[in-house]
């Protein structure tokens, strides 16, 4: 029987070395993907913040006329907008509102923000531009994130079962009667008609020291009486509004329930009569 020798010749083996090299390769291109044998570079460590891309972003890159902004949702303490004059030729930036409900606008300075919403904050701030700046401004603003903090507190004494504070949160308009909802409810012996929202009189500034105050007592009228209009407290500085919560809660009036405002306080008085 015939059999190999322990050494074949050269000629032999060279085709089984080429064909097991061949083999080797075939495996490695299998078992490593594509650049597994390779050390990559480390990245560059980048400390920037990542980019939020929001709509609101995306609404000013794009938005050219100042009757299509938000004219429902009022700013609040922490709000980010986007911001830009379409005729600055520049990309939108970005804009806070502070803790006092301003924000810092270039060219014009601070500006109240607080309990506006974008389409009125943008109109009043057009003259502005208009002023010195610009023959025309069209100002553009979105809202891009809505903030966190509390807008601020209402108060509410008087019979409803749970008296106290309540905070005011951006993006949910409260109104007298969810208020007192939210309080528990009323007492037993609540006078559901005449529950009176006592806030501070839109542009009301303190006197100066030693200014003499008057104070004018004026009866409230019928129609104030029955319908919750306003009516003149005994100072200056705040008006009351009567407010009906049967005419809301139980008639279907809801136009009649007041929206609040920082600062409110809600007064639920007794029945004069118990029963």
């Amino acid at each position: 029987m015939n059999s190999f020798p322990h050494s074949a010749p050269a000629s032999f083996r060279l085709p089984r070395i080429c064909c097991g090299i061949l083999l080797l390769l075939s495996f490695r291109a299998v078992a490593v993907p594509p650049g597994g044998g390779r050390q990559e570079a480390p990245a560059g460590i980048d400390n920037r913040p990542a980019a939020v891309v929001s709509p609101g972003t995306s609404t000013v890159a794009f938005t050219t006329s100042m009757e299509v902004l938000n004219d429902t949702t009022k700013l609040g303490p922490g709000d980010r907008v986007s911001f830009r004059v379409l005729e600055d030729k520049h990309e939108p930036i970005a804009l806070v509102v502070t803790d006092s409900g301003e924000m810092e606008v270039p060219l014009i300075g601070r500006v109240k923000a607080l309990d506006k919403s974008c389409k009125q904050l943008a109109y009043e701030m057009k003259p502005l531009f208009e002023k010195e700046y610009f023959v025309k401004a069209t100002v553009i603003i979105g809202l891009d994130l809505v903030g966190t903090k509390s807008r601020g507190k209402v108060y509410l004494t008087g019979q409803v079962r749970a008296p106290g504070v309540l905070e005011l949160m951006p993006g949910e308009p409260v109104t007298v009667s969810q208020a007192i909802l939210r309080a528990s409810g009323l007492a037993d012996f609540a006078d559901k008609r005449k529950v009176r929202l006592v806030r501070k009189k839109e542009g009301y500034q303190e006197p100066k020291p030693g200014a003499a105050k008057v104070a004018q007592r004026k009866k409230p009228s019928w129609i104030a009486r029955q319908f919750g209009a306003r009516e003149d407290t005994t100072n200056d500085s705040t008006e009351t509004i009567l407010v009906d919560l049967v005419d809301i809660l139980e008639n279907g009036h809801l136009e009649r329930d007041p929206v609040l405002k920082v600062g409110d306080l809600i007064v639920v008085p007794e029945r004069l009569i118990n029963f």
